[in-house]
């Protein structure tokens, strides 16, 4: 959510934010709302002060035996009575329309984001480790991960295009992968261990951005609460309508959850395999933290995600994204991508985003600073920690052996009951 008063006062660099975007100037257009909900926020307080102020003067009026005077103010109280219902109605329709212009803004790029239409304009920072070497064409592994139990037939019949189901020795790799992640993010880089819900509601999925914009994008219940498209959206929004201790901050929280998406944007895109699913498996990682904080921070979750896939040995790359690329909410974005041999290139597995006070707007989410009165909004990071179904992927392909087997990278070995490959069924 965009803050009114910078927009009233900084029109030139809002319009400025939004052309990064790709979009129109819009601070006219919201300005000439803003003052209509202020004219009318004026007109209801003038009239009730006059109202007040009437209603006393009716007493006096009357005490020195002034009919007339005390009618002519019992008319003008009756008429302000009549009327305030109608100024106050008014005034909040202008509030919410005004709110809902402001919520379907997305979040103004940060200086140092690169200036672009879309991820051809985004900046390679970092690049770790090297492709293995095949001696053999590698295979995709929509291709060979269904002799190992990688399973998109069944799971079609039963629920259609874009679910999988994982059997066998696949789901023990898989279950692996989500708690050497967690492990990870708990044990190394002091994420708080978290279990939220599943399902929420419209306030806590507009806190974070995904509403009204990007509904479609969702899977909605018949009782009216959401599926979450990524534990994100649960994270975040247990701090929202708080005030916290500055001494509290940073709070990093990390979860393992399921995340359901609709995909409604992606028709056509990685039909097969494993990549793009409608049902999948996230850690997902959130700070919430000072305006002082959010650099370090952001530094501190990038070095969290990264190390994942240097542990596992998967070479990536990390890219800054350009303004035209990024998310609703953020105002600066990496992306970690991975090397997948049969496509020969580097694929997303990770983005780790810092939104400034975006989300905190929409959640009320605030601070108040130590030996101070006031309060301030905090700052919101999240980012991928990793997505388990894409690093299953991962390690299939740079892992995958001539044969059709899979070598299991070595830091997954004590999760894996002894298994040190996935071979492939006769």
């Amino acid at each position: 959510m965009h803050d009114i008063r910078f927009i009233r006062e900084n029109p030139a660099a809002f319009d400025a934010g939004l052309a990064r975007r790709g979009l129109d100037p819009l601070s006219a257009e919201i300005g000439a709302q803003d003052a209509q909900w202020r004219a009318t926020s004026t007109a209801v307080q003038e009239s009730l002060a006059r109202r007040n102020e009437a209603s006393k003067a009716i007493g006096a009026a009357m005490a020195r035996g002034d009919a007339a005077t005390a009618d002519a103010l019992k008319a003008e109280v009756a008429t302000l009575k009549t009327r305030l219902p109608e100024l106050e109605t008014e005034e909040k329709a202008l509030a919410e329309a005004l709110q809902a212009r402001l919520a379907a803004i997305p979040n103004l790029p940060a200086p140092e984001v690169p200036e672009g239409p879309d991820e051809t304009a985004n900046v390679e920072q970092h690049k770790w480790g090297t492709p293995r070497s095949l001696n053999f064409a590698p295979q995709d592994h929509a291709d060979f991960g269904p002799a190992l139990g990688l399973d998109f037939e069944a799971a079609a019949a039963i629920s259609g295009a874009r679910f999988a189901a994982l059997r066998g020795q696949m789901a023990r790799l898989h279950r692996a992968l989500g708690q050497f992640m967690l492990d990870m993010q708990t044990g190394s880089n002091a994420y708080e261990e978290t279990n939220p819900p599943l399902l929420v509601r419209d306030e806590a999925v507009y806190g974070t951005g995904q509403l009204p914009k990007f509904a479609e994008d969702l899977f909605r219940t018949t009782t009216g609460h959401w599926l979450i498209p990524t534990a994100e959206v649960s994270l975040t929004n247990l701090v929202r309508e708080q005030i916290l201790a500055e001494a509290v901050l940073p709070i990093r929280m990390t979860a393992l959850t399921p995340c359901f998406r609709s995909e409604a944007g992606s028709a056509g895109r990685d039909t097969r395999g494993f990549i793009r699913q409608h049902q999948f498996e996230k850690v997902e990682l959130v700070s919430i933290c000072t305006p002082e904080q959010a650099a370090d921070e952001h530094e501190h979750m990038l070095q969290s995600a990264q190390g994942i896939l240097e542990a596992l040995g998967l070479p990536y790359r990390r890219m800054l994204l350009c303004a035209g690329d990024m998310g609703f909410s953020a105002a600066k974005t990496f992306d970690l991508e991975v090397w997948l041999p049969s496509q020969g290139v580097y694929r997303e597995i990770s983005s780790i985003s810092t939104c400034g006070d975006f989300q905190a707007r929409r959640m009320n989410a605030r601070f108040r600073p130590e030996g101070e009165k006031g309060t301030r909004f905090v700052h919101t990071l999240n980012g991928s920690g990793l997505a388990v179904g894409r690093t299953l992927v991962a390690v299939l392909e740079n892992y995958q052996n001539a044969d059709g087997s899979v070598t299991i990278p070595e830091v997954l070995l004590p999760y894996m009951g002894g298994m040190t490959e996935l071979t492939p069924k006769l």
